[in-house]
């Protein structure tokens, strides 16, 4: 018999994106429902909080450039690896070894910018790279939990960040705690006729023409090669990947390596183009922690991270900006994160059907 074609309702409700959107409904509702119980009206405070991000060109600036951009790149690190059937819970210690890496090279290494950036970013990339694949390494090799060891890579990274900042070379001195500058050739920020002239902020950098360009090199490894075929396979069914004559392990030790590459990147960005120096740590940042959050919003496709990334950035910026605590934008992706998680749920309800109806 032909198939049934399905109605406009079965096809909605069978589309991840759908999921996606009502989870960020959710996520608003309960959003709501906080600004309400601490006295604030959420018309008027969602109100204020997109007048924040759209507002003004130097905002948009803020919300889409400054703050979206590490977000980007560490979700799509994330994502990468989720392909593999690999949870990179890692992302935060490879973005602080790309920072660092990126800092080092910053300050000591004489260079013209056209040398020196790519050296930065490539120092960054490298130390990013070795982060994931030790850790991929000792799983395929020991047999050791990628989350687990993730987890005490995340913490060598921040303690081996706040040594680097204290040593004498290296820090800037006069009891502060935080590294020198690093030089001006090796800054990514717009000059400031570029930024006076399209009314950017004044932190507005390349960065983010980095993390679209690596937006669409993933997206093209995913779907359009051979190795992505091989890392897609592994992730979707390991058995059969293996039974098909994929090296299963050395696909998943790439994947890690890509994977802390891309978050590494992060790092070095966040310190050529807005920082421009280390600061010792009182506490983990999240960049990484919060590039799982964008990476399941954006359903692990890397447009789907850039879109995520823009989102969460922008909220994220908002809240920093508005009048209503900014804590209520971490319940919104809070909320959000768990509603996605939770969407096999969510479409049982939607596309359940009662015993006994029609086919």
């Amino acid at each position: 018999m032909p198939k049934k074609e399905q109605s406009l309702w079965e096809k909605i409700t069978n589309n991840a994106v759908f999921y996606t959107l009502l989870s960020i409904l959710f996520g608003f509702l309960v959003g709501a429902i906080a600004l309400a119980i601490a006295g604030y009206n959420p018309i008027t405070a969602y109100g204020e909080m997109f007048y924040r991000i759209f507002g003004r060109p130097n905002w948009r600036s803020y919300a889409f450039i400054e703050y979206s951009t590490p977000y980007i790149l560490t979700g799509l690190a994330v994502a990468f690896s989720f392909k593999t059937g690999v949870f990179n819970i890692g992302a935060e210690g490879q973005f602080v070894i790309g920072a660092v890496a990126a800092v080092l090279v910053g300050i000591f290494v004489p260079a013209p910018a056209v040398i020196l950036i790519p050296l930065c970013l490539i120092a960054a990339m490298l130390a990013g790279m070795a982060w994931g694949a030790i850790v991929g390494f000792l799983k395929v090799r020991f047999g050791v939990n990628e989350v687990l060891s993730m987890i005490m890579f995340n913490w060598i990274a921040y303690y081996f960040s706040n040594f680097v900042v204290n040593l004498k070379s290296v820090e800037v001195g006069g009891g502060k705690t935080w590294t020198k500058l690093i030089q001006d050739n090796a800054k990514i920020t717009f000059s400031k006729d570029l930024i006076a002239k399209l009314g950017f902020s004044p932190k507005a950098h390349a960065g983010i023409l980095i993390a679209i360009a690596a937006v669409v090199i993933i997206w093209y490894i995913i779907d359009k090669t051979t190795l992505g075929y091989r890392l897609k396979a592994v992730g979707f069914n390991r058995n059969a990947a293996v039974f098909a004559g994929i090296n299963a392990d050395r696909n998943v030790m790439i994947a890690l390596a890509i994977s802390g590459c891309l978050a590494a990147i992060a790092g070095a960005i966040q310190v050529l183009g807005v920082n421009y120096k280390v600061s010792q740590f009182a506490g983990q940042e999240g960049y990484g922690f919060n590039g799982i959050t964008v990476a399941l919003i954006g359903n692990t496709n890397p447009w789907g991270v850039l879109l995520a990334g823009f989102f969460f950035g922008s909220l994220k910026f908002a809240g920093t900006r508005f009048g209503p605590p900014s804590e209520v934008v971490d319940i919104m992706m809070g909320c959000i994160t768990f509603f996605i998680a939770v969407s096999s749920l969510l479409k049982e309800v939607f596309t359940h059907k009662p015993k006994g109806g029609a086919d």
